[in-house]
């Protein structure tokens, strides 16, 4: 049976509906999660919960341990993540409301720690689609049937914040055609597949970024508003898409869950013990060949 994990960013920091529940601290070898991680059930189904940005929104998107993030969660027995945050848009129909299911990336980040594997444990794996196809048309499906507007694919600019973009970087993101930005599924997506975890994004519109021309019009109210009204459509979309999730057999052989199946590169003789012993959730399956 799959166990999903969603990480939750702004405006949603908690799942309603689940019984069962146990705040549980997870410790991980990469350091600090952003918080305990919140396990419960829905529809009889494990679900793992983790508020990215902690309870009480602690941490800014440069300050989160994205390391420490996915490895406590595959501690947990996780094996798909629904990642679910709040972006500005960069299209004129994709309005503040709908959700953009990720099968994109431009990583604009700098500064924070972006692989598990570093001296003395080398891998390099594909990123050419960096998010599940699978879990995306799912979640595409559900949302659909619980008449939530979903936009099927759409490329994240992922900025490094906590400030928002200039004018002229609106525009430049725009001629590069990206659908959305945001500041915090970067690393996140690359660490996931690193772990072998299936990955899906959903993007929740609250504004369009500066570049519109009604920009400046826009009250923080209204914004507020808008991210409330996101979460609890993601809530709504969480409750039905885990018993589902959780039922399907074709997961187990998706392409996610071998992507570093021939990722490592440094010999077995090279390898670093100490390193070895941190990668034991994330690189388990491959390190015991």
């Amino acid at each position: 049976m799959e166990i999903t994990g969603i990480i939750g960013g702004s405006g949603l920091y908690d799942i309603a509906g689940l019984t069962d529940t146990r705040w549980e601290k997870v410790t991980s070898p990469f350091g600090i999660p952003s918080d305990e991680l919140l396990f419960g059930k829905l529809g009889g189904r494990q679900l793992v919960f983790l508020p990215r940005h902690g309870r009480g929104h602690r941490y800014s998107p440069s300050q989160i341990n994205y390391r420490a993030n996915i490895d406590a969660l595959k501690r947990a027995g996780v094996t798909q993540i629904i990642s679910i945050s709040a972006v500005g848009s960069l299209k004129e129909h994709l309005h503040p409301g709908i959700f953009v299911l990720v099968d994109q990336y431009i990583d604009r980040t700098h500064g924070r720690d972006n692989t598990f594997f570093e001296s003395g444990c080398v891998a390099h794996i594909s990123m050419a689609h960096p998010t599940c196809h699978r879990l995306n048309r799912q979640i595409h499906g559900l949302a659909g049937k619980s008449g939530i507007e979903t936009a099927l694919g759409g490329t994240y600019l992922a900025m490094e914040g906590p400030q928002f973009s200039t004018l002229a970087e609106s525009e430049l993101y725009r001629r590069w055609n990206c659908d959305v930005i945001g500041m915090t599924n970067m690393p996140e997506a690359k660490l996931a597949r690193e772990a072998e975890m299936c990955y899906a994004g959903i993007a929740m519109v609250t504004d369009y970024d500066c570049w519109h021309p009604d920009h400046d019009n826009v009250s923080v109210s209204q914004i507020v508003r808008i991210l409330a009204d996101n979460a609890e459509k993601a809530r709504a979309l969480v409750q039905d898409a885990i018993p589902v999730l959780a039922q399907d057999e074709s997961a187990s052989s998706c392409t996610c869950r071998f992507s570093l199946e021939h990722a490592l590169i440094t010999a077995s003789a090279a390898r670093d013990h100490e390193l070895m012993q941190k990668l034991d959730a994330v690189a388990g399956r491959v390190l015991k060949k």
